[in-house]
């Protein structure tokens, strides 16, 4: 779709939000999605889709398909409150790639006397362990993260999630991961900005409770999930919780971690 055609569809949402904010991540191609949309050039097939072009990669390449995003994002942040978060950022690198070219379109909009919202809100999705690791040095110049659980645990563990002959290694509890979700909390609230998490953990209800021991406080999940981790939410008091939860982080293996999330939810 065009810039145009973007834009009618980002109103479309916006209007019928009545003023609830929505955040739009921007193209996440690549992987197991296919990434030449019909355009027509010879299709380059990575040997590991996983790790290869795709996501902010693949739009940082190939502006043609991101400028237009950018451009019917900002513009559609005139009429609505609208954020705009980036995925599979791996370097600081790729984050100055990006801040300078909304600074070029907000620029290319100004000029044109076109609206936008000049203070609308970026940030990204923490699912490279890399930029968990480094998530001080992103947050700084960052409105808000996103912690992406599903692709942060797959890469941390170095396992394919949808490969039947590993992902019995496919572990949300594994020590490592714990510890970059708490490393990545941890920045968040150094910087003063918050961080949610979406993927699969952050809709199961027997780890709500370590999460919020952990400190986090925005949950995105299938709407199956809300009622019951809602009331999570409500009958926990957190900051009893939260020496316990930490206490989750000091286990050296699977079934001291299980054994310590089991007896939070005691």
């Amino acid at each position: 779709p065009d810039e145009s055609e973007q834009l009618e569809q980002y109103l479309a949402i916006i209007k019928t939000l009545k003023g609830q904010p929505i955040t739009i991540r921007t193209l996440d191609l690549g992987a197991d999605k296919n990434c030449c949309g019909g355009r027509e050039r010879e299709e380059h097939i990575s040997p590991n889709p996983a790790l290869g072009l795709r996501a902010i990669r693949l739009c940082l390449k190939e502006p043609e398909l991101f400028r237009p995003q950018l451009r019917a994002l900002l513009r559609a942040s005139a009429h609505g409150p609208l954020r705009i978060m980036f995925p599979m950022l791996s370097t600081t690198q790729e984050l100055f790639q990006v801040l300078g070219l909304v600074e070029e379109i907000k620029a290319e909009l100004a000029a044109e006397g076109t609206r936008y919202d000049p203070l609308v809100p970026l940030g990204a999705i923490v699912e490279v362990p890399a930029m968990a690791v480094a998530a001080p040095l992103f947050a700084r110049h960052l409105d808000f993260l996103s912690i992406g659980t599903n692709d942060l645990i797959q890469y941390t563990l170095a396992i394919d999630r949808v490969d039947d002959e590993v992902n019995y290694l496919y572990d949300p509890l594994h020590p490592a991961v714990l510890r970059l979700i708490h490393d990545t909390l941890k920045a968040g609230q150094k910087a003063c900005i918050p961080v949610a998490m979406c993927g699969e953990m952050a809709g199961d209800p027997k780890l709500c409770r370590l999460l919020l021991g952990l400190g986090l406080t925005q949950f995105s999940m299938q709407p199956a999930s809300l009622l019951e981790v809602k009331r999570i939410v409500l009958d926990t008091d957190v900051d009893k919780l939260r020496r316990r939860a930490l206490a989750v982080l000091r286990a050296t293996d699977h079934e001291q971690v299980a054994a310590r999330v089991a007896k939070l939810n005691d």
